[in-house]
């Protein structure tokens, strides 16, 4: 018969292990999401520069649409 500190140890273990494969598991997402953001950062740099070359050098200050997006 295991004793009560046996059986203890065991689920601490079990328990470790799975906390091991979560971390990794939230690191490889984390990872993702960085990489996502950044995508996504670059759509947006890339929308706000078009709008400001299509709006031209006298149109500084005047909101221009573009796909439905409005930049002042």
């Amino acid at each position: 018969m295991p004793s009560v500190i046996g059986l203890l140890e065991e689920r601490e273990r079990e328990a470790a292990r799975r906390v091991e494969v979560l971390r990794e598991e939230a690191d490889r997402i984390l990872a993702q999401l960085r990489d996502a953001e950044r995508d996504w950062e670059r759509f947006v740099i890339s929308r706000e520069t078009v709008v400001e070359v299509l709006a031209g050098p006298d149109h500084g200050d005047v909101a221009a649409e573009v796909g439905g997006a409005s930049v002042v």
